[in-house]
């Protein structure tokens, strides 16, 4: 299917960049300025919407803002061009609505990989829109049914089944449906962000915005949004009620018991992932140990036999000797037998080290088994949802 972009731009030189990067990729529709826009856009309704920033009459933000309060067109992802960097000019895109931000100039090649992946988002978003509607009503239905601390408790449960940042989030956004928070997440695992959204969809900025704003305060509020950092955990909630002071109130009392959890549930998977591979570390080093040792111990076996059939033919010609040194020839025998016990007691020691380590090899092994199950999705019991809570 041909993607259908709308540019917006007062700047002819602009709308020929665009058309010549995206000739062949995807079919353009061109606006001089905010209002013709806006018509073409409730006329053609196009897949992906490209938007100026400065330009005369009504300004990209509110071009951007009229979108998506429009319901026939709020739906379309809208990517901003901007001769601005800056991180609040991007906040200021994202909280007019946009889903992505690219800086001009630009190359054809980075316009066609957002364009790519806007388009992408939207499609899925679509595919999965009546699914999110009906878990919406059933995550309504069970609110109706269940207190703020007995779902909080039902989560810290479905926690310790899950051992993958997939379930994981599963459990997580199965939490906020039913307060019908539009949330987006990012599981610091391993220091790599995840970004996860219940609908599968994560728009550049939200993960864009989400990275800026991991190390700032516990909570950061601006427009509608509410970002929550945790060292594991940052949640950004799109549609938070900042103007009803009760519940976000609330909410800001609930939502640390529910990111402590998951915090400390990414801190665990992560030390589990770390022992498993300790486990393999330590263990490929035990079977280099033990493979050299059981390789050398026919050679060792060897040399104390080639040893005393030696000494047992030295033996044989002192006795037929009547040179004048048999005695200190008798004494180097003695030095050589006393030599042969040592080596007979050592071979044995090494045997038992052998066995020894075959046994710390057998326990090894059961314990990577262990840690194995413990971190595989398949590891994952049925756990009762949201919607099963029972009251008493």
């Amino acid at each position: 299917m041909t993607k259908l972009v709308l540019a917006i731009d007062d700047d002819k030189y602009v709308h020929h960049v665009i058309e010549e990067s995206l000739a062949g990729f995807c079919q353009l529709i061109h606006a001089k300025n905010g209002d013709d826009g806006l018509r073409q856009a409730l006329k053609y309704n196009p897949d992906i919407i490209l938007l100026d920033v400065e330009m005369p009459g009504k300004s990209g933000y509110q071009v951007c803002t009229e979108l998506k309060n429009n319901e026939q067109t709020k739906d379309i992802p809208v990517m901003f061009l901007s001769g601005k960097s800056e991180l609040p000019e991007r906040v200021k895109g994202y909280n007019a609505g946009a889903a992505d931000y690219i800086v001009k100039p630009f190359n054809a090649e980075e316009l066609m990989a957002r364009i790519r992946v806007l388009y992408q988002y939207r499609q899925h978003s679509i595919k999965l829109k009546n699914d999110v509607e009906r878990a919406q009503i059933t995550a309504e239905i069970a609110m109706t049914d269940s207190g703020d601390m007995g779902r909080i408790m039902r989560y810290v449960g479905q926690t310790y089944h899950a051992h993958d940042l997939q379930s994981l989030s599963s459990y997580f956004f199965e939490f906020f449906r039913p307060l019908n928070l539009d949330v987006v997440v990012a599981f610091w695992y391993q220091d790599v962000g995840v970004v996860c959204t219940d609908d599968g969809g994560v728009c550049p900025l939200e993960q864009e915005l989400l990275e800026k704003h991991r190390y700032s305060n516990r909570f950061v509020d601006f427009s509608s949004r509410t970002i929550i950092n945790y060292p594991k955990v940052s949640i950004l909630i799109k549609n938070m009620p900042l103007d009803d002071v009760a519940l976000y109130g609330r909410y800001k009392d609930l939502f640390p018991h529910i990111l402590e959890v998951t915090n400390a549930k990414i801190q665990d998977m992560e030390v589990n992932e770390k022992a498993l591979a300790q486990a393999h570390t330590v263990g490929n080093a035990f079977n280099e140990l033990a493979s050299q040792l059981f390789g050398s111990s026919e050679a060792r076996e060897s040399t104390v036999a080639v040893l005393a059939t030696q000494l047992a033919e030295l033996r044989i010609l002192l006795q037929q000797s009547c040179a004048a040194d048999d005695q200190a020839l008798a004494s180097h025998i003695a030095q050589l037998e006393q030599t042969q016990l040592q080596l007979a007691t050592l071979n044995d020691d090494l045997t038992f080290i052998e066995h020894q380590l075959n046994h710390i090899i057998d326990s090894r092994s059961e314990l990577i088994d262990s840690l194995s199950k413990i971190a595989s999705p398949e590891h994952t019991q049925d756990v009762t949802s949201q919607t099963d809570i029972e009251l008493f």
